[in-house]
């Protein structure tokens, strides 16, 4: 896998690269100034554009996974 995008509950989602090949990619699609967010998994983008990101990586040859939301509440009681 070379991007993971964590959906999250704001509607959008969240950048990890996984792979070199991952992060090289993104750095020809963001500017230098969101690199290293990008390398520390800081970096959230809108659903409509996660999927133009998508189609696109996927066309290059990437590997992408996606998983939604995920809550950890408990109830104990």
């Amino acid at each position: 896998m070379d991007i993971l995008l964590i959906k999250t509950g704001e509607g959008g989602s969240q950048i990890k690269p996984c792979s070199s090949h991952g992060m090289l990619w993104l750095q020809t699609h963001f500017e230098e100034c969101h690199w290293e967010s990008l390398s520390n998994n800081q970096v959230r983008i809108p659903n409509t554009t996660s999927s133009e990101l998508t189609k696109d990586a996927e066309e290059a040859g990437l590997i992408l996974n996606s998983v939604p939301v995920i809550s950890s509440r408990t109830n104990l009681f």
